[in-house]
């Protein structure tokens, strides 16, 4: 008899407490559960069950073999549905959390053509500057850019982006550019308020050095679209992601405030649950990213 069937029927005798309700679990007849149990014990050559006329429970070997017997079941379901799960096509309800920025700017206009790929699937994305809970929030994946704090997740390399200082050409013509980072105190500066660390902004020197500059911002605001705009009309210094600013220092309207300094680079990532194997949805919509992505950054936005 199949080593399996016969896990299968003793495990369940177990679970159900005897081998009628097992008979009825399993769809099969209750001497064909026998045999398969009695199979068992024989191939084993150890009693497994105490069978009374009232119960049915497990002996002490039978108690061991049991936890072991239900590891193996519970993985070759898991094994069956991951065949099942990546041959199925992809469907369902996908609920996606992404910054505002990078969420207005680049993943809503690709949105359309993964929903007519995948008509299955609908998209619940939410746009929102804070770290989300992905398990206890109930979200299946989210966009994350720059280090990725939280090691439990899994995470899928999507781009770059490059963070650089930029103004508008008449902010200096009437201030003047700083020459260097310590110049940055005599500048008007322009800051998100939703960073992590507050107001400081990580720069590098032309030498190689790693500054965390601190310094008081004219305009503080929690939007990345509400900075440039800030910066494009002249308020100040802003520290923005290249997939926001390019385009509009592309057009001219706005420049690099130091030049010699270094970027900073920022990998773009897909993260989601930890797990043994990919939900279909999540699977398709990461690989859809990371096409729709192929020809960005670091500077190509």
């Amino acid at each position: 008899m199949d080593r399996l069937t016969e896990m299968e029927a003793f495990a369940t005798v177990v679970d159900q407490g005897g081998f009628t309700d097992a008979a009825k679990k399993m769809g099969i007849s209750k001497s064909a559960v026998s045999k398969h149990v009695s199979a068992l014990e024989a191939r084993l050559g150890a009693r497994l069950l105490n069978r009374t006329t009232r119960r049915v429970s497990p002996t002490e070997i039978g108690l061991a073999y049991y936890d072991r017997a239900r590891r193996v079941l519970n993985d070759a379901g898991e094994a069956d549905a991951l065949v099942t799960s990546m041959q199925s096509a992809p469907s369902g309800l996908l609920r996606i959390s992404v910054a505002t920025d990078f969420g207005v700017n680049h993943l809503s206009p690709v949105l359309g053509n993964f929903l007519s790929e995948f008509p299955d699937i609908q998209v619940n994305m939410v746009l929102n500057n804070r770290y989300v809970e992905l398990i206890s929030e109930g979200f299946d994946m989210a966009v994350r850019i720059g280090e990725l704090e939280d090691s439990t997740l899994r995470a899928r390399k999507l781009t770059e982006t490059t963070k650089r200082m930029v103004g508008a050409p008449a902010y200096f013509e009437k201030y003047g550019h700083p020459q260097k980072i310590d110049d940055l105190n005599e500048h008007k500066l322009l800051h998100y308020s939703n960073q992590s660390n507050g107001a400081v902004w990580k720069l590098t020197a032309p030498s190689g050095e790693k500054r965390q500059i601190r310094t008081a911002g004219w305009l503080t605001v929690n939007d990345g679209q509400s900075l440039l705009n800030a910066c494009i009309s002249g308020l100040g210094i802003a520290y923005l992601p290249s997939f926001l600013y390019a385009d509009a220092m592309e057009k001219g309207l706005i420049e690099e405030a130091i030049p010699d300094l270094p970027p900073e680079t920022q990998g773009i990532y897909a993260v989601y649950p930890p797990g043994r194997f990919t939900q279909p949805k999540v699977r398709a919509f990461i690989d859809f990213l990371v096409h729709a992505f192929a020809e960005k950054g670091p500077d190509k936005w």
